[in-house]
Formats: structure tokens, sequence, C-alpha cells
């Protein structure tokens, strides 16, 4: 069994989701921010979201603050920021560290699996996208000037 399905996160209700819950599904991993210049993406996952979650395609959205403290906000006003400005319905997490001695374990996973950029382990900004296969492995990763749009076609292939 893949590593991924024994790691968990908190959402941002407070729950402790499994990733196990996941198992067989296509899951999309996006770090996130409500102040970035690359916010407007929340419309494109969430279009995403929207066209495929029927065919098993998962998107969980992390919160982080690392990059130009551009996530100051709370659990609920990013719950809140995200939905009135995105309608956004797809998994969203507890703000989290993805780089550093505090990284989530499940960032600590992705980047393990696949580095980034000149072969970087570090994630740059937010809005880089990681793409699990159904057994659960790191197939690619995207930065975060790949809109979610341009992940379409490989979305649908691992569907």
């Amino acid at each position: 069994m893949s590593k991924f399905y024994q790691l968990n996160a908190t959402s941002l209700q407070g729950q402790k989701i499994d990733m196990n819950d996941y198992k067989d599904k296509v899951v999309l991993i996006v770090n996130t921010a409500s102040k970035c210049g690359f916010t407007y993406q929340y419309e494109g996952l969430q279009k995403l979201h929207e066209q495929y979650k029927d065919q098993g395609l998962v998107i969980l959205g992390f919160p982080c603050n690392q990059f130009g403290q551009q996530e100051k906000g709370d659990a609920s006003e990013i719950s809140e920021f995200c939905q009135i400005n995105y309608g956004v319905d797809f998994q969203m997490f507890e703000k989290i560290d993805v780089n550093g001695d505090n990284e989530h374990p499940i960032y600590s996973f992705l980047k393990q699996q696949k580095s980034g950029f000149l072969g970087s382990k570090k994630i740059k900004w937010n809005f880089t996208k990681f793409l699990i296969n159904r057994q659960g492995q790191v197939v690619d990763r995207f930065g975060s000037t790949t809109k979610p749009q341009k992940l379409e076609s490989k979305i649908k292939s691992l569907l």
C-alpha cells in the first residue's frame, strides 16, 4: 500500500481525515493562499472539481502562510473567503507549513516523491500542485504558474 494512504490531515472544520479515504481516487493536492497573485486559480480548481468529481477526482487544498504572509486568516476566515469568492466546495484543510522544520508529513511525502524545478525539494510558492494516481503514487508536480485547466488532459488520462 502507498505511504500516502497512511497519512492524515485536519480539515478546516477540525476533523481528522485519513488519506486512505481517497484510495482508488485521483488526487490533486494544492497549497493555497487567499492573498496571492495566483489566488484566482481557486476558480479553475473548483471547475475541475465540479467536472470530474463524479469520475473519481478529489482536490485537496492546504492553506499555507509561508510565502509572503499571504494566508493570515484563521480556519473560518479561510473557509468563508473560499466559499464566498470562488464557491469552493472541494476539501480544504487547516493551515500548514509545506517547508521547514514544521512541514506537514503529507508535504514531506509529496516532495520526496517529486522534486521541483532543477531538482529542488522545496515548495517555491503558493499553488504548487501534486497529482496522485489511483494507486497513491505521485505522478506529477506543477509549479504555481501552471493553471488548473492545463492539468485537465493529465487528469483525464488518470481517471
